[in-house]
């Protein structure tokens, strides 16, 4: 079964960092293209991340780009999000995924497989 975790959400201030953790489990990292999605109370979810899985190139959402990085590591199978300069619009619970749409091109988010992810939440405090 796929099966992924994320882990190191906790609340931050305004302007801190964070890095989120996806570990994954009957698939690899690499097999997939790999996305961060987050939905913050009372929204839809959204895709803000994805990296491709035979490169690191990556997309970002725009209210995310220049302060996030997504990245993995082969050897460890997992996922990572630094998070930088947070905002109170952060705010959000934290999903990773597999992506079926290998190059994270066009609506990448809607080809997100499930996984079991429970997600893990961030709050950022002003």
């Amino acid at each position: 079964d796929m099966q992924v975790a994320e882990s190191g959400g906790r609340e931050v201030r305004t302007g801190g960092s964070l890095t989120l953790s996806c570990t994954v489990s009957g698939f690899t990292v690499d097999e997939y293209a790999m996305g961060w999605f987050r939905q913050a109370p009372g929204k839809e979810r959204e895709g803000i991340s994805c990296i491709i899985s035979t490169y690191d190139r990556a997309y970002y959402q725009d209210s995310v780009k220049g302060r996030f990085t997504i990245s993995k590591d082969i050897a460890k199978n997992t996922l990572y999000l630094q998070m930088n300069s947070l905002k109170p619009e952060d705010t959000a619970m934290y999903y990773c995924a597999p992506v079926r749409r290998l190059d994270c091109s066009g609506s990448w988010w809607d080809y997100a497989l499930n996984a079991g992810g429970q997600g893990t939440p961030v709050t950022v405090s002003s």
